[in-house]
């Protein structure tokens, strides 16, 4: 009679203790301070006996996804590519973070159910509501907002595109390191290989990034660049700085946090000596800061080598730069990533 009421109640007790044990790695194990509370795991795949091996955090933002079907298209052939190349190493696990909001988390959530149901190794999603991030986001980069993004005022909901900027202040501190990428992306690599380059990095570089591969930058930066001829502020690579593309992003947090000097960057006088010694208003969130940061202090910088984001709008090349574009779209070696940037087609397998 005992036994058989105690085996009644055990699903109940164990689903209480999973969901205290959920609670306690990301409100207690945080410190209970910046992580999504209405952060939510999808599926989990039990990684076995304990072994050594790496958490590979992976983000992506999935928004407005019920009215656009080609951003749908685009996660489910990024997934795609990125499962079909994937192979983790012993120990390993994929986590997913997925940044969305409540009309898109449905959609995005049964993306990955169906994408992950066919994956050879460990993973977990975890969902992230894009309002309680934007919450936590706002106060911290409200100030740089206005000379990143499209228009002239701050709008709150421009925050998010942002998030990459003040990651390591949102993220719970067991998280050290975690990838942003764009979803129009497709993987011809182990995604693996690409958590690899954070061990590259140099002392003092918390974030990896691959250079822009247009002139945008050599015409945002044109009013400094005339005024300081001989600059190599917006020129073509090997030896100009060209800026940066934020659609692929290496994060390390733990560097991120302890950065002296990356935290000074994020304040907004500092932003404001910055944007006024460049003569700098971009639209482009993130991918502005990073790059105007990087002309300042290219040392907070690893540079990816450009066969891990090669990026393939061509849309400068035909608004006043042809003469100049083919020094920055030139790309050599075997492409790990493609990026369909600009709604340009990905070259088929």
């Amino acid at each position: 009679m005992g036994r058989a009421g105690w085996a009644r109640s055990q699903p109940c007790a164990l689903a209480l203790a999973a969901a205290l044990a959920v609670c306690a790695f990301y409100y207690l194990g945080g410190g209970g301070e910046t992580f999504s509370t209405a952060t939510r795991r999808l599926r989990a795949t039990p990684p076995g006996p304990a072994r050594r091996g790496r958490a590979l955090h992976l983000l992506v933002l999935f928004t407005k996804a019920e009215r656009s079907p080609a951003l749908r298209d685009k996660a489910r052939a990024a997934l795609r590519s990125l499962l079909r190349h994937g192979r983790l190493g012993r120990g390993d696990a994929l986590h997913l973070h997925l940044v969305t909001d409540g009309a898109s988390r449905d959609i995005g959530e049964g993306l990955l159910r169906d994408a992950l149901s066919r994956a050879a190794f460990p993973h977990q999603v975890i969902t992230h509501d894009v309002n309680e991030l934007t919450e936590k986001l706002f106060p911290i980069v409200e100030a740089m907002q206005k000379h990143f993004s499209a228009g002239t005022g701050t709008y709150y909901s421009d925050s998010i595109f942002f998030l990459s900027v003040a990651m390591h202040r949102i993220m719970p501190p067991e998280i050290t390191q975690i990838i942003q990428v764009d979803l129009d992306l497709k993987y011809k690599t182990n995604i693996r290989d690409l958590f690899e380059e954070f061990d590259n990095f140099k002392e003092g570089a918390v974030i990896g990034i691959a250079r822009e591969m247009q002139p945008v930058y050599r015409h945002t930066f044109w009013q400094y660049r005339r005024e300081n001829p001989h600059t190599k502020v917006g020129e073509p690579p090997p030896d100009g700085l060209p800026g940066f593309n934020s659609g692929v992003l290496l994060l390390n947090l733990e560097a991120m946090r302890r950065s002296k000097l990356y935290n000074q960057l994020l304040e907004p006088a500092t932003v404001q000596k910055l944007t006024e010694k460049y003569r700098f208003k971009g639209h482009l969130g993130d991918q502005d800061f990073f790059t105007m940061v990087g002309m300042e202090h290219p040392e907070l910088f690893h540079v990816l080598d450009c066969t891990w984001n090669r990026q393939l709008c061509t849309w400068w090349k035909d608004h006043g730069y042809s003469d100049v574009f083919d020094q920055y779209f030139r790309c050599d070696g075997e492409v790990k990533i493609y990026h369909g940037n600009c709604n340009t087609p990905i070259p088929e397998d």
